[in-house]
């Protein structure tokens, strides 16, 4: 059965971004259904989210993960899954764990066969409802709405920083761009704080350094990189060297990019649209927003963009103060946009 009590007080600071959450981003109507998945470490954002659910009027399950699978989860939870198959919309807002990508991978899928209006808030925290969470999203909406415009015509797309990046990709118009902006639609779910364009590339060469933040399990780990950057160099849209002077983080990231034969492969091409997030914080769910450029290793999310290849795994990596030019024209400079 769904978990229907509360288990914390809700926190008033936390409504807002619950409310940007349920009225701006999910739309949710008073004659639809939503799934609320969390975990017992996300309660009290949950306990926020399921309070503007109720103020909406909806009908509502919400499930906490720990009653119904041992963590780190093997699979997402049959119970879980059925009930998200009968929603329109739903949340997932709980911690990552290592190895459980392919459990979140499950409850993805319904989504993505029964097109779910679905918020992805893996990680997410106290600071980024406080922060990202509460961003005007029709603002980053239409600013990533005119930028992905722009990128779907681009053949090239350079980005540099005076931290030493310097890296190429190359683009094809069988790749399709996405635009997640925090206006989440039936066509393509969302992570939430939204803020983002983002493609698999034809191809990618050159210099990326992460003085940002890595992604999954790593960044909890590790936080953020500006003092001890991971370098990573790039040749035909592979990983060709890892340098840092953190030995554990170039090594853990090493293992990880070596999962699967693809793991080590450029998989997405991305920029921040989320003029809210200024500044590093730590946390990939709201770092990878900050205007900018990321890239991730690992799976393309082919099922949106076309690619033609799969990845068990995926792991975004954040810089800084980026300058950006699309097919020599500069859309960005300082990691402020142009356009």
């Amino acid at each position: 059965m769904p978990d229907r009590a509360y288990l914390h007080p809700i926190d008033p600071e936390l409504l807002p971004g619950g409310r940007n959450a349920i009225d701006v981003c999910l739309r949710l109507k008073p004659q639809e259904r939503i799934t609320i998945i969390t975990d017992t470490a996300t309660r009290e954002i949950a306990a926020a989210l399921q309070k503007q659910v109720e103020r909406v009027g909806s009908d509502y399950s919400l499930f906490v993960l720990e009653h119904h699978a041992r963590r780190p989860l093997k699979y997402m939870p049959e119970l879980i899954l059925d009930d998200l198959a009968l929603s329109q919309v739903s949340i997932f807002a709980a911690q990552s764990q290592p190895g459980e990508l392919t459990a979140r991978t499950q409850m993805t899928s319904v989504v993505n066969n029964h097109r779910i209006r679905h918020a992805h808030m893996v990680n997410i925290n106290r600071e980024i409802m406080l922060e990202g969470m509460r961003a005007d999203f029709v603002k980053v909406d239409e600013l990533s709405q005119r930028l992905v415009a722009r990128a779907r015509e681009a053949k090239r797309i350079t980005c540099r920083t005076a931290h030493g990046t310097e890296l190429e990709a190359e683009l094809s118009p069988t790749l399709k761009w996405l635009k997640t902006s925090g206006i989440i639609t039936r066509d393509k779910w969302g992570n939430l704080p939204g803020g983002e364009i983002f493609t698999a590339p034809m191809n990618t060469n050159g210099t990326f350094v992460v003085d940002g933040v890595v992604g999954d399990y790593l960044c909890e780990r590790y936080g953020d990189l500006q003092s001890n950057p991971l370098t990573i160099e790039i040749e035909n849209n592979r990983i060709r060297s890892l340098q840092s002077e953190n030995k554990d983080l170039r090594d853990e990231f090493r293992a990880y990019t070596s999962t699967d034969e693809n793991s080590n492969r450029v998989g997405e091409f991305a920029i921040g649209t989320n003029t809210a997030c200024t500044h590093v914080i730590g946390h990939i769910l709201q770092d990878e927003k900050i205007p900018g450029v990321h890239i991730a290793f690992g799976h393309p999310y082919a099922e949106h963009t076309g690619a033609n290849w799969v990845s068990k795994t995926h792991i975004d990596c954040v810089g800084r103060d980026f300058d950006i030019w699309f097919d020599g024209e500069q859309v960005m400079r300082g990691g402020k946009f142009l356009v």
